[in-house]
């Protein structure tokens, strides 16, 4: 059973990535693809980034022709969620388009943020993450116009909302298509182990007249439970069992239509401007259902941050949302992962034989490598260029750089847009990434690093508790020592009551790329070693997220450039 349901998946997959092959570069028709994709950011250089990057993939054919690609920017100020981000856009749409938004069929994709989890991700956007896929090769912005290819021509007028940072596959039985025509909210729905439910939103179905088993079915949703505990799961009915398995139903992507979009609009005019954040799941669909009630505005458990206003927009959002209808669809036979973490990253792009056989997921692509030397089924080499003497030891990830003679890649690693010179060696389970930075009126570049395993979010009230911050293992007071550094000289950017690795100044800004590689990874193996490793003196000494608000976008996008036509080169050349 398990078996057939497996290659129904990978044919679905293969037959939706196919179907996408033959628009991309292509001139597509309304009825047969998005009218509009819109994306979300973070903040105006963000936008921008992804801006230029799209001009870029129309450019080279990357992506289907004759719709409207849409950033929007998060207005200034505190942070609005992607509920906030989804009502800004909406708003954007409004004032862009007015009524002739009423005929559109709308993708929104959520890919604002830093991606402090996954930082190769922050300076160029997570929808733009490479795959190993495709060619031209995917990003996660085609993988989710693919996966979702077949929705537009069965859907009435409204918007799609879905996030960059997760992989939807699906299989639906032959002759049947999944139909977005009803009013409301319609959430797809995928079998999950109750774990699973205790960090997703689960929902709570109607009672069905005559319940069958198959690959699809359409449901009505009583109620929406945020991150329930396996306890409330089963006090409210949210635990399905089959052939002996207690499973729920989670989330994942939801469509509403034209009318709950203006609906959405007179919430948008009566909570604006926003004063917190809102969550695009959470807080509208928990709204949502005969049974809602409007008990979770109240509970804060789950939220990351606590602030001022929020339970009062919650209730707004309850009142003026109370009685819409929030209908599911059943996908029994699909899989839902999660790649916004370094540990996921590497786990599904190398580790994970699932994905890599319903995808059709490579160990190189769009690359110029010879992994003779490596263990070829268990990496990952995108868009990059390696000796053929390099090697690249199983779990590890290279994309968009180049590595010299004779360099050695640990296990478990991420390398991203680096240039790594002769003879150096990557120790396992090292995040290493290479930006570059215009500081003091002169262009520079920083190479990060961590360990995989290593928080950057994890924060301390002072820099006098830097002790408790640890990177590889090693807490960052005695880094900074065997560096040569004094601790109490030691700047955090940005708010210095929230001290991390994220904002820790202790990466110095080099004239170059290969030599900013070497200065970083002499800093790693300084802590491995426990030897003293000296920076240059005056070695201006910055962190991540000043690097990413100073970054030259231009710069490294550059530097992708050119390895993209050095591939193209050599390709052609092998296949003459």
């Amino acid at each position: 059973m398990a078996e057939r349901l497996n290659i129904h998946l990978q044919k679905s997959t293969k037959e939706k990535l196919d179907k996408f092959k033959q628009m991309r570069g292509k001139e597509v028709q309304s009825d047969e693809f998005w009218d509009l994709v819109v994306i979300t950011a973070v903040d105006e250089d963000q936008k921008s980034a992804y801006e230029v990057q799209i001009t870029e993939k129309l450019e080279r054919n990357e992506l289907p022709r004759g719709i409207n690609y849409h950033v929007f920017a998060d207005p200034p100020g505190c942070k609005i969620g992607n509920g906030g981000s989804t009502l800004h856009s909406l708003q954007c749409l409004h004032d862009k388009y007015g009524k002739s938004l009423s005929g559109f069929k709308v993708i929104l994709i959520h890919a604002g943020g830093f991606s402090q989890r996954l930082p190769n991700a922050s300076a160029l956007g997570k929808l733009l993450t490479a795959l190993p896929l495709g060619n031209p090769l995917y990003q996660m912005l085609e993988l989710k116009l693919a996966m979702y290819v077949d929705f537009p021509s069965h859907m009435k007028p409204g918007m799609l909302v879905t996030c960059a940072d997760d992989i939807e596959l699906y299989s639906v039985p032959a002759q049947e298509n999944v139909v977005f025509d009803k009013s409301g909210f319609t959430a797809l729905a995928h079998p999950s182990p109750l774990s699973v439910g205790a960090t997703h939103g689960v929902f709570v179905l109607e009672r069905a007249e005559m319940p069958r088993i198959c690959d699809m079915e359409y449901r009505t949703c009583s109620q929406f439970l945020h991150k329930p505990s396996i306890e409330k799961m089963f006090k409210c009915n949210a635990v399905c069992k089959r052939e002996g398995k207690e499973f729920v139903y989670t989330d994942s992507t939801y469509y509403f239509d034209y009318g709950t979009s203006m609906t959405l609009l007179t919430l948008f005019s009566e909570i604006s401007p926003l004063t917190c954040e809102i969550d695009a799941y959470g807080d509208f669909l928990q709204a949502l259902g005969q049974r809602a009630t409007v008990d979770y505005t109240e509970n804060t458990a789950n939220v990351t941050k606590k602030e001022n206003g929020l339970v009062e927009i919650r209730r707004k959002i309850f009142h003026r949302l109370k009685g819409t209808a929030l209908n599911v669809i059943l996908l029994n036979n699909s899989k839902f992962y999660h790649v916004g973490t370094t540990e996921e990253y590497l786990f599904h792009f190398t580790a994970d034989p699932c994905l890599r056989a319903e995808l059709g997921l490579l160990s190189a692509a769009f690359s110029v490598c010879d992994l003779e030397r490596s263990e070829k089924t268990r990496v990952c080499v995108t868009h990059s260029i390696l000796h053929p003497s390099v090697t690249v030891s199983q779990g590890s990830v290279v994309e968009y750089s180049r590595l010299d003679a004779r360099v050695k890649v640990g296990s478990r690693s991420i390398i991203s847009g680096c240039w790594i010179g002769t003879d150096l060696s990557v120790p396992s389970d090292t995040f290493i990434h290479s930006l570059a930075v215009n500081l003091d009126g002169k262009m520079g570049f920083v190479t990060v690093v961590f360990g995989v395993r290593d928080d950057l979010k994890k924060s301390v009230s002072s820099p006098a508790h830097m002790k408790a911050l640890s990177l590889f293992e090693v807490n960052l007071e005695d880094c900074v020592g065997l560096w040569g550094l004094f601790p109490e000289k030691v700047r955090f950017s940005g708010d210095t009551t929230m001290c991390s690795l994220w904002n820790a100044c202790i990466f110095p800004v080099c004239s170059n790329l290969k030599d900013s590689f070497v200065m970083s990874l002499g800093m790693l193996k300084a802590l491995d070693s426990g030897t003293n490793f000296t920076l240059l003196k005056n070695a201006t000494l910055t962190s991540l997220q000043e690097t990413l608000q100073n970054k030259n976008l231009e710069e490294m996008l550059k530097f992708r450039k050119k390895l993209y036509e050095d591939i193209l080169r050599v390709n052609l050349s092998n296949s003459v």
